[in-house]
Protein backbone atom coordinates (compact mmCIF):
# COMPACT_ATOMS: atom_id res chain seq x y z
CA UNK A 1 0.00 0.00 0.00
CA UNK A 2 0.77 3.85 -0.51
CA UNK A 3 -0.14 6.58 1.63
CA UNK A 4 0.30 10.46 0.46
CA UNK A 5 2.28 11.58 3.34
CA UNK A 6 3.44 15.11 5.03
CA UNK A 7 4.93 15.26 8.45
CA UNK A 8 3.67 17.88 9.26
CA UNK A 9 -0.36 17.34 8.67
CA UNK A 10 -2.08 16.14 11.62
CA UNK A 11 -4.18 14.39 9.16
CA UNK A 12 -1.89 12.42 8.10
CA UNK A 13 -0.82 11.94 11.85
CA UNK A 14 -3.98 10.39 13.08
CA UNK A 15 -3.40 8.21 10.74
CA UNK A 16 0.13 7.02 10.94
CA UNK A 17 -1.36 6.38 14.82
CA UNK A 18 -3.42 3.56 13.55
CA UNK A 19 -0.92 2.68 10.86
CA UNK A 20 1.50 1.83 14.10
CA UNK A 21 -1.50 0.78 16.16
CA UNK A 22 -2.24 -1.90 13.58
CA UNK A 23 1.69 -2.74 13.08
CA UNK A 24 1.18 -2.11 9.49
CA UNK A 25 4.19 0.30 9.27
CA UNK A 26 6.11 -2.33 6.87
CA UNK A 27 3.79 -2.60 4.24
CA UNK A 28 3.04 0.87 3.60
CA UNK A 29 4.82 3.38 1.40
CA UNK A 30 5.02 7.05 2.51
CA UNK A 31 4.52 9.56 -0.65
CA UNK A 32 6.17 12.72 1.06
CA UNK A 33 3.58 15.14 -0.22
CA UNK A 34 3.43 18.84 -0.49
CA UNK A 35 0.10 19.97 -0.72
CA UNK A 36 -0.51 23.59 -2.72
CA UNK A 37 -4.57 24.31 -2.87
CA UNK A 38 -3.74 26.76 -5.94
CA UNK A 39 -1.37 24.18 -7.35
CA UNK A 40 -3.56 20.26 -7.37
CA UNK A 41 -0.77 17.56 -8.05
CA UNK A 42 -1.86 15.65 -11.58
CA UNK A 43 -0.65 12.10 -9.36
CA UNK A 44 -2.59 13.08 -6.12
CA UNK A 45 -5.84 13.96 -8.31
CA UNK A 46 -5.54 10.47 -10.44
CA UNK A 47 -6.02 8.64 -6.87
CA UNK A 48 -7.84 11.36 -5.20
CA UNK A 49 -10.20 14.04 -6.76
CA UNK A 50 -9.93 15.98 -3.98
CA UNK A 51 -6.37 16.43 -4.23
CA UNK A 52 -5.66 16.50 -0.69
CA UNK A 53 -3.77 14.14 2.08
CA UNK A 54 -3.73 11.54 3.38
CA UNK A 55 -4.88 9.59 0.51
CA UNK A 56 -4.25 5.69 1.25
CA UNK A 57 -3.73 3.78 -2.50
CA UNK A 58 -4.53 -0.20 -1.72
CA UNK A 59 -2.68 -3.21 -3.85
CA UNK A 60 -5.37 -3.56 -6.10
CA UNK A 61 -4.71 0.79 -7.33
CA UNK A 62 -8.00 1.62 -5.93
CA UNK A 63 -7.48 4.42 -3.15
CA UNK A 64 -9.29 5.60 0.59
CA UNK A 65 -9.93 8.68 1.57
CA UNK A 66 -10.16 11.14 3.99
CA UNK A 67 -8.52 10.19 7.32
CA UNK A 68 -11.43 9.09 9.73
CA UNK A 69 -12.33 6.83 6.88
CA UNK A 70 -8.44 5.33 6.20
CA UNK A 71 -8.16 4.75 10.05
CA UNK A 72 -10.95 2.40 9.72
CA UNK A 73 -10.20 0.33 7.15
CA UNK A 74 -6.44 -0.13 8.89
CA UNK A 75 -8.22 -1.14 11.69
CA UNK A 76 -10.12 -3.87 10.11
CA UNK A 77 -6.05 -5.33 9.24
CA UNK A 78 -4.89 -6.81 12.19
CA UNK A 79 -5.95 -8.82 14.70
CA UNK A 80 -4.94 -7.02 17.77
CA UNK A 81 -7.36 -4.58 19.82
CA UNK A 82 -9.32 -2.28 17.72
CA UNK A 83 -9.52 1.63 17.94
CA UNK A 84 -12.98 1.11 16.51
CA UNK A 85 -15.27 -0.36 19.50
CA UNK A 86 -17.57 -2.46 16.89
CA UNK A 87 -20.64 -1.80 18.10
CA UNK A 88 -23.03 -0.12 21.28
CA UNK A 89 -22.39 2.88 23.42
CA UNK A 90 -18.23 2.36 23.61
CA UNK A 91 -18.35 2.61 19.53
CA UNK A 92 -20.77 5.96 20.00
CA UNK A 93 -18.29 7.17 22.30
CA UNK A 94 -15.34 6.92 20.69
CA UNK A 95 -17.11 8.38 17.04
CA UNK A 96 -17.78 11.40 19.36
CA UNK A 97 -14.73 11.89 20.22
CA UNK A 98 -12.97 11.13 16.98
CA UNK A 99 -15.53 14.38 15.81
CA UNK A 100 -14.58 16.33 18.68
CA UNK A 101 -10.70 15.86 17.86
CA UNK A 102 -10.76 15.84 14.21
CA UNK A 103 -12.78 18.75 14.48
CA UNK A 104 -10.49 20.39 16.87
CA UNK A 105 -7.91 20.05 13.97
CA UNK A 106 -10.25 21.49 11.43
CA UNK A 107 -10.27 24.80 13.90
CA UNK A 108 -6.78 25.08 14.60
CA UNK A 109 -5.92 24.46 10.90
CA UNK A 110 -8.79 27.92 10.10
CA UNK A 111 -6.53 29.37 13.06
CA UNK A 112 -3.37 29.21 11.22
CA UNK A 113 -4.41 29.80 7.68
CA UNK A 114 -6.25 33.56 9.24
CA UNK A 115 -2.70 34.09 11.12
CA UNK A 116 -0.81 33.68 8.43
CA UNK A 117 -2.72 36.10 6.19
CA UNK A 118 -1.61 39.29 5.02
CA UNK A 119 -2.67 42.17 7.55
CA UNK A 120 -5.17 43.69 5.71
CA UNK A 121 -7.01 40.75 5.05
CA UNK A 122 -7.03 39.38 8.82
CA UNK A 123 -10.26 39.13 10.24
CA UNK A 124 -10.14 39.94 13.83
CA UNK A 125 -13.82 38.64 14.67
CA UNK A 126 -12.68 35.46 13.32
CA UNK A 127 -9.57 34.93 15.11
CA UNK A 128 -11.44 35.69 18.32
CA UNK A 129 -14.12 33.56 17.27
CA UNK A 130 -11.44 30.60 16.48
CA UNK A 131 -9.71 31.13 19.85
CA UNK A 132 -12.81 31.24 22.22
CA UNK A 133 -14.12 28.11 20.14
CA UNK A 134 -10.79 26.34 21.25
CA UNK A 135 -10.71 27.21 24.72
CA UNK A 136 -14.36 25.78 25.51
CA UNK A 137 -13.15 22.72 23.37
CA UNK A 138 -9.91 22.28 25.71
CA UNK A 139 -11.84 22.85 28.95
CA UNK A 140 -14.55 19.91 27.72
CA UNK A 141 -11.74 17.76 27.13
CA UNK A 142 -9.78 18.49 30.36
CA UNK A 143 -13.55 17.71 31.86
CA UNK A 144 -13.53 14.09 30.03
CA UNK A 145 -9.72 13.20 31.07
CA UNK A 146 -11.13 10.73 33.71
CA UNK A 147 -13.19 9.12 31.16
CA UNK A 148 -10.77 9.01 28.56
CA UNK A 149 -8.45 7.27 31.50
CA UNK A 150 -11.04 4.73 32.24
CA UNK A 151 -11.75 3.87 28.78
CA UNK A 152 -9.70 1.76 26.78
CA UNK A 153 -7.59 3.60 23.65
CA UNK A 154 -9.35 4.35 20.91
CA UNK A 155 -9.89 6.43 17.68
CA UNK A 156 -10.85 8.93 19.71
CA UNK A 157 -8.45 9.41 22.00
CA UNK A 158 -6.11 9.37 19.17
CA UNK A 159 -7.59 12.14 17.86
CA UNK A 160 -7.44 14.20 20.78
CA UNK A 161 -4.08 13.79 21.65
CA UNK A 162 -3.39 14.46 17.64
CA UNK A 163 -5.49 17.73 18.20
CA UNK A 164 -3.24 18.60 21.36
CA UNK A 165 0.09 17.34 19.37
CA UNK A 166 -0.89 19.68 17.04
CA UNK A 167 -1.76 23.04 19.00
CA UNK A 168 1.84 22.34 20.62
CA UNK A 169 3.13 21.92 16.90
CA UNK A 170 1.37 25.46 15.07
CA UNK A 171 1.16 27.31 18.20
CA UNK A 172 4.10 26.49 20.45
CA UNK A 173 3.46 29.79 22.42
CA UNK A 174 -0.51 29.24 23.32
CA UNK A 175 -0.23 27.83 26.81
CA UNK A 176 -3.15 25.67 27.21
CA UNK A 177 -1.91 23.48 30.14
CA UNK A 178 -2.48 26.07 32.64
CA UNK A 179 -5.61 25.88 34.38
CA UNK A 180 -5.61 22.16 32.62
CA UNK A 181 -3.42 19.83 34.65
CA UNK A 182 -5.27 16.71 34.44
CA UNK A 183 -5.15 16.99 30.37
CA UNK A 184 -1.92 17.81 30.54
CA UNK A 185 -0.79 14.99 32.16
CA UNK A 186 -3.17 12.57 30.00
CA UNK A 187 -1.61 14.28 27.23
CA UNK A 188 2.02 13.41 28.38
CA UNK A 189 0.86 9.94 28.78
CA UNK A 190 -0.69 9.60 25.17
CA UNK A 191 2.50 10.90 23.75
CA UNK A 192 4.63 7.69 25.75
CA UNK A 193 1.80 5.05 23.83
CA UNK A 194 4.05 3.21 21.35
CA UNK A 195 1.79 3.87 18.38
CA UNK A 196 2.06 7.28 19.41
CA UNK A 197 5.62 7.31 19.84
CA UNK A 198 7.07 5.43 17.29
CA UNK A 199 6.49 8.75 14.80
CA UNK A 200 7.17 12.13 16.66
CA UNK A 201 4.44 14.90 15.89
CA UNK A 202 6.48 17.92 15.99
CA UNK A 203 10.22 18.99 15.03
CA UNK A 204 13.11 19.62 17.58
CA UNK A 205 11.66 23.11 18.10
CA UNK A 206 8.18 22.53 18.60
CA UNK A 207 9.09 20.18 21.02
CA UNK A 208 11.44 22.83 22.99
CA UNK A 209 8.62 25.09 23.05
CA UNK A 210 6.24 22.52 24.42
CA UNK A 211 8.67 21.37 27.34
CA UNK A 212 9.39 24.97 27.80
CA UNK A 213 5.94 26.33 28.61
CA UNK A 214 5.04 22.90 30.58
CA UNK A 215 8.29 23.96 32.95
CA UNK A 216 6.89 27.42 32.92
CA UNK A 217 3.38 26.64 34.44
CA UNK A 218 5.04 24.29 36.87
CA UNK A 219 6.97 26.77 38.65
Amino acid sequence: MKLYYSHRSPYVRLVMVAIHWAGLAQRIELMNTVVDIYRPLPDLMRDNPLAKIPTLVLDDASAIYDSRVICEYLDGCHQGPRLFPERGKARVEALRRLALGHGTIDLLLAWFTERNRPGALKSPEFVAALETKHQNVLDRINEEVPDLIATPFSIGHAAIGTALSYSDFRFGTLDWRTGRQALAEWHDDFLKIPAVAADPFFDDLAAAAARELKSTASR
